[in-house]
């Protein structure tokens, strides 16, 4: 026969038995259920991470871009007025001797003078 306290060292084994298998079968389950949702999971985060590293790099090239296209037309807008003032000085001779002549011809006044010529121009 056995005694009290073999039985009640059965019966804590028996428990623990229980209590052990349990544990493991719900470990199995939960890892079951789990485990497709965390696959889906690191997938769509792989997928995520390369989007994001993708718009990263584009954003750079953009950032670049733009800044190329900055220093262009500060450049052209340079370039236009260096062109512009070359020019107005270019063309400060040929504007003198237009006024000069306009003078001659109407005793010295340039309002009466371009009145003249659009007079003459339209016929009056």
């Amino acid at each position: 026969m056995m005694t009290p306290l073999g039985k009640l060292i059965g019966l804590s084994l028996a428990v623990a038995l229980l209590l052990v298998l349990g544990a493991g079968i719900g470990v199995w389950r939960t890892a079951a259920h789990y485990r497709p949702l965390l696959d889906t999971a690191n997938g769509e985060l792989v997928s995520t991470k390369a989007a994001r590293d993708n718009l990263e790099a584009l954003a750079g090239e953009q950032g670049r871009k733009l800044g190329e296209l900055a220093r262009a037309g500060d450049l052209r807008e340079r370039n236009a007025a260096l062109a512009q003032e070359k020019a107005s000085q270019e063309a400060q001779p040929d504007y003198a001797a237009a006024n000069q002549l306009l003078r001659e011809r109407t005793g010295g006044d340039p309002a009466q003078a371009a009145g003249d010529i659009i007079d003459k121009e339209l016929g009056l």
